[in-house]
């Protein structure tokens, strides 16, 4: 009873305060200068909270939801994990005229040798029916004067956890092309002093992509498994803009013969 007296209570009150500010508004070509400053100021601040309340709302909100970690994984999967840049919202969600080693979050960094960086990077939020991840990446490049581009994503500690060479690393992204680019995505595992590289080039069909990464292959000393990062590789990215709407990985053991 006492929470409907309440709710309709607050009901009245914001009409009679949007009310308010409509008259407000609509006097404010003809009103003093002095007054009219003072709104403006009780205007901004009640701005700054209404901006507050629209952005949780909008984070929590708006689909997918935000934290997922949500996606088809292979059967017999053992471990999977969505990065945070697709999966959480980060407190620097863009940058231009980003520097090579240039962290976003805690497990991304964009790497690149240009004399003269002409990169912008955003973090966008995904609100398609199909997507599945949370959060995107959007990487625009213009003027492009070096060798190599590439995003560092460091894997969690549970990614090594038991990893063997009888191992199977799945990669599957949603990847958006302004126009054709060679992508490469390469792993790399290092057990003591050496690392392990895995190199596939990504097959860009219908913005879907997937590769798998075969440790079999490999001299990974299982033993000294230590950390795992994915690297991936933009061959020639002049003009272009490169949205990653999804990335995830899972690994799951080879089936015994």
């Amino acid at each position: 009873m006492a929470n409907g007296f309440a709710s309709i209570l607050d009901h009245f009150v914001q009409r009679v305060a949007l009310r308010r500010w409509r008259r407000k508004a609509n006097r404010a070509p003809v009103i003093s200068l002095s007054t009219l400053r003072q709104q403006r100021s009780s205007a901004r601040m009640l701005r700054r909270q209404l901006n507050r309340v629209i952005h949780q709302a909008d984070a929590r909100l708006t689909l997918p939801l935000i934290g997922s970690n949500s996606f088809q994984k292979p059967l017999g999967s053992d471990w999977a994990h969505r990065p945070e840049l697709w999966r959480e919202q980060l407190t620097r969600q863009g940058a231009s005229a980003v520097e090579s080693a240039t962290e976003f979050g805690a497990e991304t960094k964009i790497f690149h040798d240009c004399n003269v960086s002409e990169l912008t990077f955003r973090q966008i939020r995904n609100v398609r029916e199909e997507d599945l991840a949370p959060f995107g990446t959007s990487l625009e490049v213009f003027s492009f004067d070096g060798s190599f581009l590439s995003l560092v994503v460091e894997l969690p500690d549970n990614a090594t956890e038991g990893l063997t060479k009888r191992h199977l690393v799945r990669l599957e992204a949603i990847i958006e092309l302004e126009k054709p680019l060679e992508i490469f995505a390469r792993l790399n595992v290092k057990h003591g002093p050496n690392t392990e590289q895995v190199v596939r080039e990504l097959p860009l069909r219908d913005g879907r992509t997937m590769v798998e990464f075969d440790l079999a292959y490999t001299n990974l000393n299982e033993k000294r498994v230590e950390r795992m990062w994915l690297d991936l590789i933009f061959e020639g990215p002049e003009l272009n803009q490169i949205i990653i709407r999804d990335l995830a990985l899972s690994r799951r053991p080879r089936a015994e013969l």
